[in-house]
């Protein structure tokens, strides 16, 4: 991780900072709001153009999350598209009724885990090697969609990526903020068509729908996006729980996806992508509550301006969102024997998503300790030997 940002020392500095951010911080966190956008432009505009849902109702609920993101963490929290639902819909799977059934049904289900101590008591017994392949598997996940984006549209992805790339030489430049603003100047992009298909039963919507993507919320928005905002905040992240972030992903889910607002979660990639091009304290959500506000108001005219950001400004904000999330301090610190446990995890997740890459760290974690209790029982009895 790059070193810009350093973390106060303490819980109250954090909240001078977190509340009064520096003059040279406001260009940053207003930049940074808008860094993740590459997440959440594949999934919401094709589902406005095709008419599934209405530009209003969503904006209004992403406003609604970041909102809320800012008043109860006063961090940059991502709140994204659910992604397995997402994939549903772009496929045709799921009508806005579906939908509002899937989200209503996820949110009860992570408020109710958010009552319990369980969420907590699972982040814990999973390993940290695990949780950083989680990290890096997610993270290739992401850079895969975003070179595929770029190569549809290379000259544009590679300007972008140049322009992204002055992160290195001014850390909270307002980078993504003229990225996203010079794709909507150009204009051009393709939107893929989304065929809608009849409505399916509520048994077809759970299975189809909220089976997929509970595990994946649970784990890259719950588990894994705790760990990562306390790695990018520290003592500013002291908000941020397990239990926490399952009680507001289920609100807005509950309260909002019935009235058409899609379907969202606090994705440890968007967590990423903020903090990346440069957001740190809680004026990030608030300028993106804002501006999804405003894009709230203006309805179908903003659908048809985000419609036409090229691809390969898309694809850039992802791989540099990738690359954040992927190389963190941990991965780098990591203990040569734990190295293939974190490969393990994220081979996983990139062939089969999080749950796979859970599954796969944790064999290969238990692999781990096996062999490290044998060579340490071999060890003592050649020394007992040579004492002998």
């Amino acid at each position: 991780m790059t070193g810009e940002g350093r973390v106060p020392e303490t819980q109250s500095q954090a909240r001078v900072a977190t509340r009064f951010p520096a003059r040279p911080q406001l260009l940053g966190d207003v930049s940074g709001a808008f860094g993740d956008l590459g997440t959440l432009l594949p999934y919401v505009v094709p589902a406005l153009v095709a008419g599934i849902l209405s530009p209003t109702p969503v904006f209004a609920g992403f406003a609604a999350g970041y909102a809320l993101v800012a008043v109860v963490y006063r961090v940059p929290i991502a709140v994204q598209p659910m992604k397995a639902l997402g994939a549903a819909i772009l496929a045709g799977g799921l009508a806005s009724r579906d939908i509002a059934w899937a989200g209503a049904i996820i949110g009860a289900v992570l408020l109710l885990l958010s009552a319990t101590p369980l969420l907590e008591r699972a982040a814990r017994l999973i390993p940290q090697s695990v949780v950083t392949g989680l990290q890096v598997g997610l993270g290739l996940g992401l850079a895969l969609v975003g070179f595929a984006a770029i190569r549809a549209d290379p000259l544009t992805g590679a300007a972008a990526l140049a322009v992204l790339g002055l992160t290195f030489v001014v850390p909270r430049g307002p980078w993504a903020l003229l990225v996203v603003l010079g794709g909507i100047l150009l204009g051009g992009g393709a939107v893929a068509p989304v065929s809608v298909a009849a409505a399916p039963s509520l048994q077809a919507v759970i299975l189809g729908g909220v089976v997929p993507q509970l595990p994946l919320t649970l784990m890259n928005a719950v588990i894994v996006a705790a760990a990562v905002a306390r790695s990018f905040y520290g003592a500013a992240a002291h908000r941020v729980t397990e239990r926490r972030l399952a009680a507001t992903s289920g609100l807005l889910n509950l309260a909002l996806v019935p009235f058409g607002a899609m379907p969202m979660c606090h994705g440890a990639g968007g967590i990423a992508a903020h903090h990346r091009f440069g957001a740190r304290t809680a004026l990030a959500p608030t300028a993106i509550a804002l501006a999804a506000g405003a894009a709230a108001l203006a309805g179908d005219e903003m659908v048809r301006l985000l419609a036409g950001i090229p691809s390969g400004v898309v694809g850039a904000l992802l791989f540099w969102a990738a690359a954040e999330l992927s190389f963190s301090r941990r991965l780098f610190d990591a203990r040569p024997d734990c190295r293939p446990v974190i490969a393990a995890a994220a081979i996983g997740t990139v062939a089969a998503g999080a749950t796979v890459g859970l599954l796969a760290g944790v064999a290969a974690e238990g692999v781990r300790a096996h062999v490290v209790r044998q060579a340490r029982r071999k060890a003592e009895r050649t020394d007992r030997r040579r004492q002998t």
